[in-house]
């Protein structure tokens, strides 16, 4: 308990620490920033994975650390539970394959890129540990601060032009935020979450429609940065246009709006809310809903790998949106189990999308340090007497893929299969699990007394379809892009533009083989979200350290 609890504000003073060394060290000294950024960013990682490992074996499920030393509700508290965790490695783990894929050149195409990146991780780090709606307002802010940087990183029109609506809308966001915490805030007296969660169910009926109000408010801002429709019309562009190291950042960051909307539904609105419990579980059940069916037809329409990579981050948006309103445990576990795969898979796809369009683009893009590219192309092999040919006169047996169109190809592949859902890798462990609780509410066999509803079945057929979708998109673009009969060269891609990928794709594999493991671990959570007593009770009861001298004087009373 005392190592997870001096470690729980680590993962949020390290990048700040390291963001404020590299702004000392100035833009000449880039390899060395470089270094330092990925040496810290590691370690977050192998914090945030401690804490998962530490949360998973130990029977304390919560740990609370009161900051400045002061009792909840009074003071600042952090607390990392199971989801926390969970959300701080998929953090660690999408932020370390972006700052590799960076380190290849994208990090050499403006200037602070490393504290930038630095400061988004902690403002992603301290929105998924925060108890306190203030503070939760305070990391937003950090986070998005950061983005505004890394979105008009490498410069461009479209780059520019994407960025300026993206801040402005994230601006309005952040007001809206504001004026709902302060309606709460004005009803209930409190903004920590385990208090509002003890004060919303003994809110007078007179200031319930208030109360209802500037929750609808907060909802607002948390899901355009979720990207529910029609609040999501400035995501594709602005992620389409980002660089591929920070678009696969910002795969991560659609999932704080997610992370948010469960953790404060759950806790505020839960069943024990009164008459407040499950409010507004409708508008995200069918507001998801709606969310896939409009990014579907968008996915069947796109022409570039890059806008159906952020295409896919509203459908996994709508689809984890509404499993979250069906307020099941058995569904929001196989929701957590989808977040995990689908971030994994859309990261990956964003970092790929930048190599399969230099492959269509025969090398223009410039590479420095020729000496770390990969292999050139393999030349076709000579025809042979007596081998078939084609049109162009080259065997059509026995002809060698360049190892670096093949890696593209099967990544691509790969990308595929888990965003749509297909046999055999972790995307489709995930939709079967929404799929079973959909259609199993209560089990394996439920009672002809509890039919299932008729969102549960638009919510199936919505996960069948937009798979399909999803199938005819990527089939259409992987025609255009690997089997068009055009010559090009081979791209020449560096080890580590190859490395992140291989790593995020090769841990979907290991999800694979090892997804029950992490399905009881968010069915854990699930069951958590779903009794939330045990997670207020642990902050609210959480004391501070007494001073020196306090201990002292107790030692010596009689």
């Amino acid at each position: 308990m005392n190592l997870a609890y001096s470690l729980i504000a680590a993962p949020i003073l390290l990048p700040l620490l390291t963001a404020a060394l590299m702004l000392m060290l100035g833009e000449k000294r880039r390899p060395l920033k470089a270094r330092i950024n990925l040496f810290s960013t590691l370690l977050g990682l192998g914090l945030s994975v401690f804490l998962m490992g530490w949360m998973h074996g130990s029977s304390d499920a919560v740990v609370v650390y009161l900051l400045g030393n002061w009792q909840a509700p009074f003071g600042i508290v952090l607390v990392a539970d199971k989801l926390s965790v969970l959300m701080l490695v998929l953090t660690g783990i999408v932020g370390v394959s972006a700052l590799l894929f960076a380190m290849a050149r994208w990090d050499r195409a403006g200037t602070s890129f490393h504290a930038l990146f630095q400061i988004q991780l902690m403002g992603l780090y301290g929105a998924f540990l925060t108890a306190d709606l203030f503070n939760l307002f305070v990391f937003f802010e950090v986070l998005l601060a950061a983005s505004y940087g890394l979105m008009l990183h490498g410069s461009g029109r479209a780059r520019v032009s994407s960025g300026l609506h993206y801040i402005a809308i994230n601006l309005l966001a952040s007001s809206l935020f504001l004026i709902g915490a302060a309606m709460v805030y004005g009803v209930t007296g409190t903004l920590n979450f385990a208090d509002l969660a003890l004060k919303i169910p003994l809110v007078p009926e007179a200031d319930r429609g208030l109360l209802h109000a500037g929750a609808a408010i907060l909802a607002t801002a948390f899901l355009a940065k979720a990207g529910m429709w029609p609040l999501n019309f400035w995501l594709a562009p602005a992620y389409s246009s980002a660089s591929a190291p920070v678009a696969a950042m910002f795969a991560i960051m659609t999932k704080v709006g997610v992370y948010t909307v469960l953790r404060l539904w759950t806790l505020l609105f839960s069943g024990q809310a009164g008459a407040s419990a499950l409010f507004g579980g409708d508008w995200l059940v069918y507001g998801g809903m709606a969310t896939i069916i409009c990014a579907s037809l968008a996915m069947v329409a796109a022409q570039r790998l890059e806008r159906m990579a952020s295409l896919s981050i509203l459908v996994s948006a709508g689809i984890l949106l509404s499993a979250v309103g069906f307020a099941q445990p058995s569904l929001t576990a196989g929701a957590l189990f989808y977040l995990v795969s689908s971030t994994l898979a859309l990261s990956a796809l964003f970092l790929l999308a930048e190599l399969i369009e230099r492959s269509r683009s025969a090398n223009d893009l410039p590479l420095d340090e020729e000496i770390d590219a990969l292999p050139k192309a393999m030349e076709s092999l000579h025809p042979r007497p007596g081998v078939n040919l084609d049109d162009e006169q080259k065997a059509v047996v026995g002809q060698v893929i360049p190892w670096t169109m093949a890696f593209l190809g099967l990544s691509f592949i790969a990308c595929a299969l888990l965003i749509i859902g297909m046999p055999p890798l972790s995307g489709f462990i995930g939709k079967l699990n929404l799929l079973s609780a959909l259609l199993n509410p209560i089990g394996l066999w439920f009672s002809i007394d509890e039919p299932i509803r008729p969102a549960a079945w638009g919510l199936a057929a919505l996960l069948i379809l937009s798979g399909l979708a999803s199938l005819m998109a990527f089939a259409r673009l992987g025609i255009q892009r690997f089997w068009t009969p055009e010559e090009r060269p081979s791209p020449l891609l560096r080890r580590f533009e190859c490395l992140p990928i291989f790593f995020l794709l090769g841990l979907s594999v290991v999800l694979t083989f090892k997804a029950e493991p992490l399905m009881n671990y968010t069915l854990d959570i699930a069951k958590s979200l779903n009794n939330p007593e045990r997670y207020v009770m642990a902050v609210m009861a959480q004391r501070p350290i007494p001073s020196p001298e306090a201990r002292a004087a107790l030692e010596v009373q009689p």
